[in-house]
């Protein structure tokens, strides 16, 4: 024991002594920006590419100890393109999780609404959608909705058509009827008001998608990748009502269930909401 404490004191004691309270918030901000990008890169492409430029290092390092002078030539040029080379392969992949930091930290303290005649305000909007969604899916209608949240969606909404009316099934209904000119894009909706209509959504370049799924549901999962909104869907082809939320999608939702969700995503209160008028009908 006296052996393990002289070790103790002599090789450790004298590091630790010297780490202030800065040396540990460094060590704690940097295992989390590590843990950050780890999550980031497990699910995606680029999580390969590290493991390809981890084995380059390691040949790097190698070559150099080893004084194997061609090889180490040629990777050292590798690596004075190869950044530039990541930041352009993988630009969309880079782009999202920029766009995911600067959400989170708002997400994350952002609040729910819980004023009373907000909430209301929140239900009765979500008993349109709800009305309108069930609707069309019982009439293979396709649909695509995009509800606004933290992220600000203007780029999108001048893709499509300026309409800023307030939220009505029956408006919901018309944009998307068979045939209507708008009835190929999106909506998107913000604060209480249908702002824009026929917008176009970014596809999502994930490969592990549903070969089954089309191109709506493709947008949809791309939209809630590049940002915080839900999206709505309703399937041409099945009359399906999905929804996809941080990149998820989910699928089978009956009225009940699609107000459920949208109410707690979108309100958190303490005070009683209205029921729905078509509850006992969807049961």
């Amino acid at each position: 024991m006296n052996a393990l404490g002289s070790f103790f004191q002599n090789n450790i004691w004298k590091y630790l002594k010297d780490i202030s309270f800065v040396d540990i918030i460094d060590i704690a901000v940097l295992s989390l920006l590590l843990y950050l990008v780890f999550q980031f890169l497990k699910d995606r492409r680029a999580g390969k590419l590290m493991m390809g430029l981890g084995i380059f290092s390691a040949l790097l390092v190698l070559s150099t100890v080893l004084n194997m002078h061609a090889v180490k030539y040629i990777l050292q040029n590798f690596y004075q393109i190869g950044l530039i080379a990541v930041v352009i392969v993988f630009q969309p992949e880079l782009r999202a999780a920029l766009e995911k930091v600067g959400n989170s930290p708002i997400r994350g303290f952002r609040g729910l609404v819980s004023d009373t005649g907000e909430a209301e305000a929140v239900s009765a909007d979500v008993e349109a959608i709800c009305e309108a969604v069930c609707d069309m899916a019982r009439s293979k209608t396709g649909a695509l909705i995009v509800i606004e949240r933290q992220t600000k969606l203007g780029d999108v909404m001048k893709t499509g058509v300026m309409i800023n009316a307030q939220i009505s099934s029956f408006l919901l209904r018309n944009i998307f009827f068979n045939n209507a000119p708008l009835h190929d894009g999106a909506v998107i909706i913000r604060s209480h008001h249908i702002c824009a209509a026929g917008c176009f959504l970014p596809l999502s370049t994930t490969d592990d998608i549903v070969r089954d799924l089309g191109t709506r549901h493709r947008a949809a999962i791309g939209m809630s990748e590049a940002s915080d909104a839900i999206v709505i869907v309703v399937s041409e082809e099945t009359g399906t009502i999905s929804t996809a939320i941080n990149g998820t999608l989910k699928r089978n939702y009956n009225y009940n269930l699609l107000r459920q969700e949208l109410l707690q995503l979108l309100v958190h209160t303490t005070h009683h909401l209205p029921r729905s008028k078509n509850a006992d009908a969807e049961k």
